[in-house]
């Protein structure tokens, strides 16, 4: 992977921006996104979108969402520590002596998890998981109103750990789901920007996926695309006691997975695999037979419907602030993706 997008890939990664407060990632992705779109938005949801116009031509939306999940200042107590909520599904042992970012009132605010000590546990309580309401953050703040000078209730906070590379290949951050599938998204887009396709392109990076789909909802019924491509990532097996009957084979490296299921129309997935074909990749298929747990179940629903398919980053330890992804998966959806839209014309067809 190229230094400049090496480069985009981390200040996106590292931006805070939990559901419902995607802001600051979606202000980098508009930035990188002007430097080659046509046009480049938002909407009231927190959708970002970068078109490459072609009027007429069918319309293909390319989108990944680019929230992540993360927690919600509720409660400053009279000693000046925190009180929070989960926005978005968390493994409550990964939060426990955490290190936090807090989006406060006058910039960042760092904070640590704070729980009671093993030591000072009752012997029938230590071998329990802590769980969320058992933890607190502490600021350092002398009392409620020191606190108060800092932070505000309503304040989103994420972990604090930022993007690093293992390899040449393989990197880690929090937020990789799903913010590498925003960063897939406009890069195929680019791709797709130095040779235009006949479709009317539209890269989203959508906002609120971990709680509740809104931003590819509203953003697919606003484009009324023919064709949706999803981004995101799913559980790589790669890994001690990884579930591979659940799952499949999927590695760090293996190139992108395509998923078959409920939520993605059958024309579309033979369209991806055949352009992974083309491009000698050898993408790990998925089963989904009610839904996709992805903002492709939106899609589908949004409007007269959407013709989807899905495209996964194969991703260890997610829900964590290490989860792992390879640069090279990344290369190979957006090339995957950017293939399969040169392939939809006025001519395409995918009712069923």
């Amino acid at each position: 992977m190229e230094q400049r997008a090496i480069d985009f890939l981390k200040r996106l990664l590292d931006s805070p921006g939990p559901s419902g407060y995607e802001r600051n990632p979606s202000r980098v992705w508009r930035q990188e996104a002007e430097t080659f779109a046509d046009e480049v938005y938002g909407d009231v949801v927190g959708n970002a979108y970068a078109r490459l116009k072609r009027e007429g031509g069918p319309k293909v939306v390319i989108e990944g969402h680019i929230d992540e999940i993360g927690l919600l200042i509720t409660h400053i107590d009279e000693e000046g520590f925190l009180w929070f909520e989960p926005i978005g599904g968390w493994d409550e042992q990964v939060v426990v002596g955490q290190r936090i970012r807090i989006e406060g009132k006058h910039g960042d605010v760092l904070g640590v998890i704070g729980k009671k000590a093993a030591h000072l546990l009752r012997p029938e309580d230590r071998e329990k998981p802590t769980q969320l309401r058992d933890m607190w953050i502490d600021i350092g703040a002398k009392n409620r109103d020191d606190a108060k000078q800092r932070v505000s209730v309503g304040d989103p906070a994420v972990l604090h750990a930022g993007f690093i590379q293992l390899t040449d290949d393989l990197c880690a951050s929090r937020s990789m789901d799903n913010r590498v599938g925003a960063f897939v998204a406009l890069e195929a887009a680019r791709l797709l920007a130095a040779d235009r396709p006949e479709a009317d392109v539209y890269a989203i990076a959508a906002a609120q996926e971990e709680i509740s789909f809104a931003g590819a909802a509203t953003a697919s019924f606003r484009v009324a695309p023919t064709v949706a491509i999803a981004i995101d990532v799913t559980h790589a097996t790669d890994y001690p006691g990884a579930d591979k009957k659940a799952n499949g084979e999927v590695k760090l490296g293996g190139g992108p997975v395509l998923t078959r299921g409920s939520s993605i129309n059958p024309l579309v997935f033979e369209g991806l695999r055949a352009a992974g074909e083309r491009l000698g990749l050898d993408c790990p298929v998925q089963g989904a037979a009610r839904r996709s747990g992805t903002d492709a179940d939106a899609m589908v629903r949004s409007g007269a419907g959407t013709a989807t398919g899905l495209v996964s980053i194969p991703n260890r330890y997610m829900h964590s602030p290490n989860e792992v992804v390879s640069l090279t998966d990344l290369e190979s959806a957006a090339r995957l993706i950017a293939d399969f839209v040169r392939t939809v014309t006025d001519r395409s067809d995918y009712r069923l």
